[in-house]
C-alpha cells in the first residue's frame, strides 16, 4: 500500500510510489537546518554581483575526472615510472606459475596459503609428488597474489607524483590568502564567500584522485591497513563533498593541503626502498615522519579542528546539523591519522634499534621468481614430473 493520496500509474503500481519516497528523501537531505545556518537558504547561493557559489551538481565532474586521471596514471607509469625503476636498479622481474592442480588450489583457497609439514606430506601423497614440489608450488602460488616489486614502484610513482604536484599546487593557491595564516579568517563572510576558480580545481582535482584510487583498489598493492584505506578514501570523498555543498571551502582547502603535505616523502621513500637505495630511503622516512606528526598529529588538530570545532560558535549560537556531521568524520580521519602514527612509531623504532625500515603492511615476496636474463634458461631447464604423466609446476611465466 502506497502513501494516501498518490496516484498509481497504470501497469507499474509502485513507480509512483518510490518516485514520491527519492522525492522525499532527497527534500530531507537538502533541508537547510542540515546544511545552512539560521535564515539562510540555498535561493541565497545563487551567484550573482560577482559572487560565484559551490553547486552540488558540479560534484558529479569528479567522476569523469577521476577516469582522466587514470588514464594520465596510466602513461606516467608506463612511459615514466618503469624507465625510472630501470635507472634506479630495479629489474623485470617475471613469475614462474604454477600447472594449474585442483587439489592444491583447493587448499590454498579453503583451507591455508602456508601449510604445515604434515599438511605438506599429505598432499604430496595425495597429488602422487615430491614434498619438494608441493613446497615450491605453494611458494609459486603464494607470489602470484604480491605484487612485483616493478608494480609497486609505478604505485608509489604515482602517488608521489599526484601528492607532490598538489601540494605545490596547494602553496601556490593558499600562499597569499589570509586564512592560510590567520585561520579565523576561514569564517569571516561565511557563509557568503566567493568560490575562487583555484578552489574549483583544488577540489575537483583532489576528489577526483580519490574516487580514481577506490576504482583500483582492487588491484592496487593490498596492504594489511587496507580496510584503513577504504575507510579513509571514503570519509575524504565525504568530507570534501559535505564542505563544497556547504561552503566551507576555505578550510577544506587546508585539510587537503595539510594531508598532502607528508604524503609524497613516504611515496618517495617507498621507491628509493624498492630500488634497494637505503641510505635515501631510510633519510626520505624520516622526514616523512616529521612532517607526519607535524601535520597529523599536531596542526590537524590543534589547528584545524579547533577552528571547525571551537571557532563556530562564535559565529552562531546554533550549530547546524552538519556542524556535527563534518566534525565527527574529521574526528574519524584524526583516529586513523593516531593509528598510522603508531605504524610509524613501530617502524622508527625497529629503524633506531635493529636498523630495518621494513613496512609490516605489505607482504615480502618469496624468492621463487626469474629475471629477463634467466628466462632462456628456464625454458632449457630440466622438467620436474608430478605423477606419470603431468607436471605439477609449469615453467612459462606469468
Amino acid at each position: 500500500m502506497c502513501l494516501k493520496g498518490i496516484p498509481h500509474l497504470p501497469g507499474a503500481p509502485g513507480t509512483s510510489c518510490m518516485a514520491h519516497i527519492l522525492k522525499t528523501l532527497n527534500s530531507w537531505f537538502w533541508w537547510e537546518n542540515i546544511w545552512m545556518p539560521i535564515n539562510v537558504t540555498w535561493a541565497h547561493f545563487v551567484d550573482r554581483d560577482g559572487l560565484v557559489f559551490p553547486k552540488a551538481h558540479q560534484l558529479y565532474a569528479t567522476i569523469p575526472y577521476a577516469l582522466v586521471l587514470l588514464i594520465i596514471r596510466f602513461f606516467s607509469e608506463r612511459y615514466i615510472a618503469i624507465p625510472l625503476a630501470k635507472a634506479l636498479g630495479i629489474k623485470n622481474v617475471r613469475r614462474v606459475k604454477p600447472q594449474p592442480n585442483p587439489v592444491l588450489e583447493s587448499y590454498f583457497r579453503e583451507c591455508s596459503k602456508h601449510p604445515s609439514q604434515s599438511d605438506i606430506q599429505g598432499l604430496a601423497k595425495k597429488c602422487n609428488c615430491t614434498v619438494r614440489l608441493v613446497e615450491k608450488w605453494f611458494r609459486r602460488r603464494r607470489n602470484l597474489e604480491i605484487p612485483t616489486v616493478l608494480r609497486k614502484f609505478q604505485e608509489a610513482f604515482w602517488r608521489f607524483s599526484f601528492y607532490l604536484t598538489s601540494s605545490i599546487a596547494g602553496f601556490i593557491f593558499l600562499y597569499d590568502k589570509p586564512w592560510f595564516y590567520d585561520i579565523w579568517q576561514t569564517w569571516v563572510g561565511y557563509p557568503f564567500q566567493t568560490l575562487l576558480p583555484s578552489q574549483y580545481w583544488y577540489y575537483m582535482a583532489e576528489i577526483g584522485f580519490y574516487w580514481s584510487l577506490l576504482f583500483t583498489l582492487g588491484i592496487d598493492n593490498r596492504r594489511k591497513d587496507f580496510l584503513a584505506h577504504v575507510v579513509h578514501h571514503l570519509a575524504a570523498i565525504g568530507l570534501m563533498s559535505g564542505s563544497w555543498c556547504a561552503n566551507y571551502v576555505r578550510l577544506g582547502t587546508l585539510v587537503m593541503f595539510v594531508h598532502d603535505t607528508a604524503d609524497f616523502w613516504l611515496e618517495a621513500a617507498k621507491m628509493f626502498n624498492y630500488a634497494h637505495w637505503e641510505k635515501t630511503c631510510n633519510m626520505l622516512f624520516i622526514i616523512f615522519s616529521i612532517a607526519f606528526f607535524i601535520t597529523r598529529i599536531i596542526l590537524f588538530p590543534f589547528w584545524i579542528l579547533r577552528a571547525t570545532l571551537y571557532q563556530p560558535t562564535f559565529y552562531s549560537t546554533t550549530p547546524v546539523i552538519a556542524y556535527f556531521l563534518f566534525n565527527g568524520q574529521l574526528l574519524i580521519l584524526q583516529g586513523l591519522h593516531l593509528y598510522w602514527g603508531y605504524l610509524i612509531l613501530k617502524i622508527l623504532k625497529r629503524f633506531i634499534f635493529l636498523k630495518d625500515l621494513k613496512d609490516d603492511r605489505s607482504d615480502e615476496e618469496e624468492e621463487d621468481s626469474v629475471t629477463d636474463n634467466e628466462e632462456e634458461s628456464i625454458k632449457n631447464g630440466n622438467k620436474n614430473s608430478c605423477g606419470s604423466s603431468k607436471h605439477l609446476l609449469n615453467s612459462s611465466h606469468h
